[in-house]
């Protein structure tokens, strides 16, 4: 049960951020889709234990991100870090902050994306003869957003 003071992450109050030797504010977006962890279960079954089984935990599985939003002045901040990233594919660290109904109260929560790349970014087909919002959308590959990086002789 929430207190009268708990502040509650809205899903459509999310701002998105990439750093590495610089900071890319890439702003607002209406839709996120893709952040999850999925792991993979390794089985093993005892010889002398009859129909007895062990589960570990195995790989864990990162699906890219892929934002949408209508395009605006902040669209020149992703066309910027994608010009930086053309030809030079730096690793970024990526942020997504989910914030409540007042963003100058800071994030509720927020996911650091580890070793961010751009795999794709479009635009809605233009067409003059219908009447909607153009929509960009950013596709992020990334390693993982939990610690679960095991390094030998660590």
């Amino acid at each position: 049960m929430l207190g009268d003071n708990s502040k509650v992450g809205l899903s459509n109050r999310f701002v998105v951020t990439v750093q590495n030797m610089e900071k890319y504010n890439l702003g607002s977006w209406t839709k996120a889709e893709g952040l999850d962890v999925t792991w993979d279960v390794a089985e093993y079954r005892c010889g002398d234990g009859g129909n007895d089984r062990l589960y570990f935990p195995g790989n864990t599985k990162y699906t890219n991100v892929r934002l949408s939003r209508a395009v605006s002045e902040e669209t020149s901040a992703v066309r910027d870090w994608l010009n930086k990233n053309s030809w030079e594919h730096k690793l970024y660290v990526g942020t997504i902050a989910l914030h409540s109904s007042l963003l100058a109260d800071g994030p509720v929560t927020e996911w650091e994306l580890r070793d961010v790349l751009p795999v794709k970014w479009a635009i809605t087909t233009m067409d003059a003869g219908a009447s909607q919002v153009a929509v960009e959308t950013l596709e992020l590959a990334h390693r993982g957003f939990l610690d679960d990086q095991r390094r030998l002789g660590a």
